[in-house]
């Protein structure tokens, strides 16, 4: 059984930077892609970003692009999002969340396992 936990969400002002973890266990993990997502009041649970636990490639939407980063420690087990330059419109409950599939996914429905989320807040 796969288990994720997400940390490091907060309030911050508009500007302001975030690190987010994701503390990852289970057989077979290192074979997941591993992506963040994020859910807002109200709105579908959308895509930020993805990476693996071996090569260099790394994946993020559009809206974050340039802000996030998305890092792993292997030896840790956690994956990072960090994230730079918030706008108000990043606030959001973000995901952390596991796929087992070949190929890297943008859609929520292909993953797998999924932490229980930690909120981020950016006021204005």
């Amino acid at each position: 059984q796969v288990q994720l936990g997400e940390s490091g969400g907060g309030l911050v002002q508009a500007g302001g930077s975030l690190r987010l973890s994701c503390a990852a266990s289970g057989p077979s993990i290192s074979t997941y892609y591993m992506g963040w997502f994020r859910q807002a009041p109200g709105m579908e649970r959308e895509f930020v970003a993805a990476i693996r636990w071996s090569g260099s490639s790394t994946y993020y939407a559009d809206s974050v692009k340039g802000r996030f980063t998305i890092s792993r420690d292997n030896a840790k087990n956690t994956v990072y999002l960090q994230m730079n330059s918030l706008k108000p419109e990043d606030t959001a409950r973000y995901f952390c969340a596991a796929n087992r599939g070949v190929v890297v996914s943008t859609t929520s429905r292909n993953y797998d396992y999924w932490g229980q989320g930690t909120q981020v807040t950016v006021s204005s």
